[in-house]
This record gives structure tokens, C-alpha cells and sequence, in this order.
């Protein structure tokens, strides 16, 4: 929970008033704090629809942050490009990043090697944190880009991030 604790104290910084989530097993623990945080938390169905609500959000005046796993990236590409970039809408996306660091599920990988050169082809600046990255830090980075850029910045959180590391 520590690690959780980490993203949602960088989310509380942001001023972040809503969390659109699908759900992901890694992001499990960062959706509980949010639950239990003055977060508004909306459980969507889609990704695509997660960018709709977040855009709504932005247009009435509240921080938003999309959760997914980075899966989800294929199926927000049109969402993305045909409103947040295209009307300038500012976005938090943190994905967690599978497919990648000896994953044991094979449908993983694909979306896992193709997430980055999405990203760079779609001009959505991102942050990776692994283990021993600091995710409060990274996440008001990523913020700070999606609102001086007025589009989507995203934080990439590779399996790593949620292991312990030895001191």
C-alpha cells in the first residue's frame, strides 16, 4: 500500500477531483486508496469512455485521472486524438505497463512492446517508474506536462514499481 500511498498523495497535490478507472489487477491497491480518499472514483466499463468522463470533468472545472492498464491504450486512441487533442484538454493517464518485465501472460506482450511507439506516434508525453522510482514525484511531473501542453500526459508503471526494493 505504501507505493499507492505514493500516487495518491501526487494526485492529491494535483488537485485531482475525479478518477475514471478500468479495472486492472496491478492498480488494485492505488484504486483502494483512491476509495477511501476524498476522490470522486467512477468505475468505467470502456477506456474510451473514461476519456469522455475526464474531458467533462476538465470542462467543468475538475482535475481528472484516467486509470487503465496500458492495454486500454488501443482502445482510447480515437477518444484521444478526436477530443483531448484535438480540443486541447489536459489528461492524467496512469497505466500500468504489462506485457513487459518477464510477463507471465503472453496476450500481454504485444500491447506491452507496442505502448511506447503508441504513445510517441499519438505525441503523448509519459514517465516511466519502476521499482524504487518515486511515484508521487512522477506523478506531478506528468501533470504539470499535461497542463502547461493542454493534452494528455501519462505515467507508466512497470510491475517493478509495486515490489519491494532493499534498502
Amino acid at each position: 500500500m505504501k507505493k499507492a500511498a505514493e500516487i495518491l498523495e501526487g494526485l492529491k497535490a494535483c488537485n485531482i477531483g475525479l478518477a475514471a478507472s478500468v479495472p486492472c489487477v496491478n492498480l488494485s491497491s492505488l484504486l483502494k486508496c483512491i476509495d477511501d480518499s476524498e476522490i470522486k472514483h467512477v468505475a468505467v466499463s470502456r477506456e474510451e469512455e473514461g476519456v469522455g468522463i475526464c474531458a467533462g470533468a476538465h470542462l467543468g472545472g475538475m482535475n481528472a485521472v484516467l486509470i487503465m492498464q496500458n492495454s486500454g491504450l488501443g482502445n482510447s486512441i480515437n477518444a484521444l486524438a478526436s477530443l483531448d487533442l484535438l480540443y486541447n484538454i489536459p489528461l492524467l493517464m496512469i497505466m500500468s505497463h504489462r506485457g513487459v518485465e518477464n510477463e507471465s501472460v503472453c496476450a500481454q506482450v504485444p500491447m506491452g512492446e507496442l505502448t511506447i511507439p503508441l504513445l510517441n506516434d499519438l505525441g503523448i508525453p509519459y514517465l516511466e517508474i519502476k521499482g524504487g522510482d518515486d511515484g508521487k514525484n512522477a506523478v506531478l511531473k506528468a501533470w504539470e506536462c499535461a497542463e502547461s501542453q493542454q493534452k494528455p500526459s501519462a505515467v507508466l508503471v512497470k510491475p517493478s514499481y509495486w515490489k519491494k526494493v532493499s534498502e
